[in-house]
């Protein structure tokens, strides 16, 4: 007979008596492209590190690794706006489907691994199409929430110095529509640093004008060839 699992209050107990090996265990139960050498170091600063030399991706593991054991029919999101009216579901095929062509539309515009992107949207599934696309090409992405004030937002480009922020173009409060477009020109206006594009997705009840040879309709970006998962440092 296979042990029975642990209680939370057991698996607490075990992971603060023998860190190392609680999450070693853990750790055998994802899929890694290269497998850490060691669960838990110390550099040479004297920094705990965990997982050196392990290499995996998230996106991989959150769409991929399920496509692969057979759930590529099976529901990943349900999106239920109360807001908008609007419900949808997307299978993992779909969603991986969408992510993939999504980040490859994002490596056109430059996107590299470590690079940093914005994504300022509101509870959308191309919001979390935009996150995982980060994470498949090893970008780092910062979500700031949607209708931020301008300066706020500026603030934040400046902070991260995005290579690209993804946008809607508004989002809706109870009955009343924001509109994002007009606070995210402002807040490029504003910040010292520059994304070299922007990516903004049309909703059906607001449109933002785009400014020519910088702004990206979201859409336009699922054209592009999908991109692999690149592996990145755990």
């Amino acid at each position: 007979m296979e042990p029975s699992p642990l209680t939370y209050a057991e698996a607490y107990a075990a992971s603060l008596a023998d860190p190392a090996a609680f999450w070693a265990e853990q750790a055998r139960q994802i899929h890694w492209f290269q497998e850490p050498a060691q669960t838990l170091s110390q550099d040479e600063n004297g920094f705990y590190r965990w997982f050196a030399g392990g290499r995996l991706n998230t996106c991989y593991l959150a769409l991929d690794y399920h496509v692969a054991q057979g759930r590529a029919t099976q529901p990943a999101l349900h999106y239920d706006s109360p807001v908008t009216g609007t419900k949808a579901r997307y299978t993992y095929a779909e969603l991986l489907d969408l992510t993939a062509r999504f980040a490859g539309g994002l490596h056109d515009l430059g996107v590299l691994p470590g690079d940093r992107v914005i994504i300022y949207m509101p509870n959308m599934p191309e919001a979390v199409v935009a996150m995982l696309a980060c994470a498949r090409l090893g970008a780092v992405h910062s979500v700031v929430f949607g209708g931020f004030a301008a300066h706020e937002l500026a603030v934040r480009i400046d902070d991260a110095e995005p290579v690209v922020v993804i946008a809607a173009a508004g989002g809706m409060e109870l009955d009343k529509v924001i509109p994002y477009k007009p606070l995210l020109d402002a807040a490029i206006e504003q910040a010292t640093h520059k994304p070299s594009h922007t990516v903004i997705c049309q909703r059906p009840f607001v449109r933002a004008a785009l400014v020519p040879g910088r702004d990206v309709d979201y859409r336009e970006l699922l054209k592009a060839p999908p991109a692999d998962c690149v592996a990145v440092a755990a």
